[in-house]
């Protein structure tokens, strides 16, 4: 799946043109690599992303098409999560 419909079904960010953006800004890395909106996400890859004052790491736990939101959390694993200030 798109890193950016990824991040976008997952709830990690609220809209896929700005996960789209912060992709192709370098904001996002995948396994430590910088990824574009195109990257495809896979289960148990590590993605850190850069969003606002707040950095959060996350491992994949599932690739879904839809997820409703109560089940969105479930697709992955918050590893760390910091505020830049």
């Amino acid at each position: 799946m798109r890193l950016d419909k990824y991040l976008k079904v997952s709830r990690l960010v609220k809209r896929r043109t700005v996960a789209k953006e912060i992709c192709d800004a370098g904001r996002v890395l995948v396994n430590g690599r910088q990824a574009k909106a195109g990257t495809e996400c896979e289960i148990n890859d590590v993605l850190t992303i850069r969003y606002g004052q707040k950095t959060t790491q996350v491992r994949v736990l599932s690739v879904a098409e839809a997820a409703r939101k109560d089940q969105a959390h479930e697709m992955y694993e918050v590893l760390t999560e910091h505020d830049a200030n």
